[in-house]
């Protein structure tokens, strides 16, 4: 792909979403007594508009943020939202632990053709972290949308089968009733999800590979599962409190960089508005007074961000310490 110059003087190749797999070493920080990797999958063009993707976002607030929005959240000559599709890789009191599992390979994907039958190097990325499939101890869905279940599992011959065979999926109760297709719930989502339930969550429940969670779940000493509701009706946040360090592991509460600047600003698939805007702001109000590490599901450049109050909205106080991905 073509090299160009950023307007911060980086070599940066030109965005492909279909390509452009990041196949390069992770990194690593450690809080506490935990180290948090990033495992990535894909990045590139969500092939949304700004105002598709977060229809009720302040008028011209692309255009005011542009300087830190550009280019690693919106492209503005095409108005086309970027997001990275990511693990969030844990170890913790000896134990391996993915938060959410991505897109996955070869799943049918009709309603949502930007992830329809990916073929990456996910498992490649993972490996270069360390950890082989086997290794994982525990998996978190942070909530069971299309973009953090899909490598629950893998394809063997004609078969869905767990790709972590030894580990526990952790999914709220919630979600799992919501999103099973038995259920016939309405969803701003529409037939996104199609597939989804099917393929990616069925397989390792009938494996007897998942632990159904309400209210809270602890995880060990350093980590913590809390229903945090609105994006969806069982989406769920992460907590690590570790040696004086704190970090909140927040999937799709906070989707794009805009949202700390504009916490009132939900995207399309939000399936409660009002509840999704309630949990942002108390999550974010977390983060800023305890300095907790924000770490978003979709996140480019350099991932996890540490906020500080700017009256009744946010403002970005310090970028993780990962090389910016763009």
């Amino acid at each position: 792909m073509p090299a160009r110059v950023s307007r911060l003087g980086l070599i940066r190749r030109t965005p492909d979403p279909r390509m452009d797999h990041m196949d390069q070493s992770p990194e690593q920080i450690t809080l506490g007594d935990v180290t948090v990797s990033r495992v990535k999958e894909f990045y590139g063009s969500s092939e949304m508009s700004a105002g598709q993707f977060f229809p009720d976002g302040p008028d011209g607030s692309w255009d005011e943020h542009r300087d830190w929005l550009a280019p690693d959240f919106w492209n503005p000559e095409t108005d086309e939202c970027h997001t990275a599709i990511q693990s969030w890789l844990l170890r913790s009191e000896g134990r391996t632990i993915l938060v959410d599992t991505g897109v996955g390979n070869h799943k049918d994907r009709p309603y949502a053709p930007v992830w329809n039958r990916l073929d990456t190097n996910y498992l490649d990325n993972l490996a270069a972290a360390g950890v082989r499939p086997e290794d994982v101890d525990i998996v978190v869905n942070t909530h069971l949308h299309i973009d953090h279940v899909g490598w629950n599992t893998r394809l063997d011959g004609r078969i869905w089968v767990p790709t972590f065979p030894n580990a526990t999926y952790l999914m709220t109760r919630r979600d799992f009733e919501f999103w099973n297709p038995a259920n016939e719930n309405t969803t701003v989502f529409g037939r996104g999800n199609q597939n989804v339930f099917e393929d990616s969550v069925t397989p390792v429940h009938q494996a007897g590979l998942t632990r159904l969670w309400e209210g809270t779940y602890r995880i060990d000493r350093n980590l913590r599962l809390d229903l945090a509701p609105g994006h969806t009706p069982g989406s769920s946040v992460l907590t690590l409190e570790s040696g004086g360090d704190q970090a909140l592991f927040v999937g799709d509460l906070v989707h794009t960089a805009l949202q700390i600047a504009e916490p009132g600003t939900n995207s399309c698939f939000c399936e409660d508005p009002a509840e999704s805007r309630a949990t942002r702001h108390r999550l974010l109000g977390r983060a800023a007074e305890s300095n907790a590490l924000v770490f978003p599901a979709h996140f480019a450049g350099q991932g996890a961000v540490r906020v500080a109050r700017s009256g009744s909205k946010f403002a970005i106080k310090q970028w993780a310490g990962f090389s910016r991905i763009s």
